[in-house]
């Protein structure tokens, strides 16, 4: 589930918004009329969309852009004037009055966008530290010494054991090491 959060001045156009979204199958996390609300939100999760108007009670929606951090999202519901005006590559841009069918198709791929994201660096390897580095090694030269495996098959047999055990490859050897001591 991506964290959605709609923010416009007015509370009945977010509760609007927000009912249309919840209709039409999206999870809607707050419904907020402040900017200093959505931060407050925003500092306890990793990931989002921010569906926001043009001005807040205590910020502009570019002010709220700088603050938000890069794996959130903002869409700009806003009149031509005052989107025409948006310099930021980073928001993407609905004018009012807005169909629910556009706002519906924008909402849907930019949540399907930050899902892949999310996949994306689910995908990519892990980089371990130089210590985890270090613990690999040792655990592979024990066992090349003790059983005369390869450096290959040294690494295979770790990989193996950390699949069986459900641990990881660092835990794995870890435990290597501490059996042999």
């Amino acid at each position: 589930m991506v964290n959605v959060i709609v923010v416009f001045h007015k509370p009945e156009v977010a509760k609007n918004i927000r009912n249309l979204l919840v209709r039409n199958g999206v999870d809607v996390l707050a419904v907020c009329t402040t900017g200093a609300q959505v931060m407050a939100l925003v500092d306890n999760l990793d990931e989002g969309l921010v569906i926001c108007g043009y001005r807040f009670a205590d910020m502009l929606h570019t002010e709220l852009r700088e603050f938000l951090p890069n794996t959130f999202e903002m869409l700009l519901i806003a009149t031509q004037l005052q989107w025409s005006e948006c310099t930021h590559s980073e928001i993407v841009c609905l004018s009012m009055p807005v169909k629910s069918v556009d706002l519906l198709r924008v909402v849907n791929s930019i949540l399907d966008n930050i899902l892949q994201r999310r996949k994306r660096r689910k995908d990519r390897p892990r980089l371990r530290s130089s210590e985890e580095k270090a613990v690999i090694e040792s655990a592979k030269f024990m066992l090349m010494n003790s059983k005369n495996y390869s450096e290959e098959e040294a690494h295979r047999y770790i990989q193996k054991q950390s699949m069986d055990s459900g641990t990881n490859m660092v835990e794995t050897a870890q435990m290597i090491l501490n059996f042999s001591r």
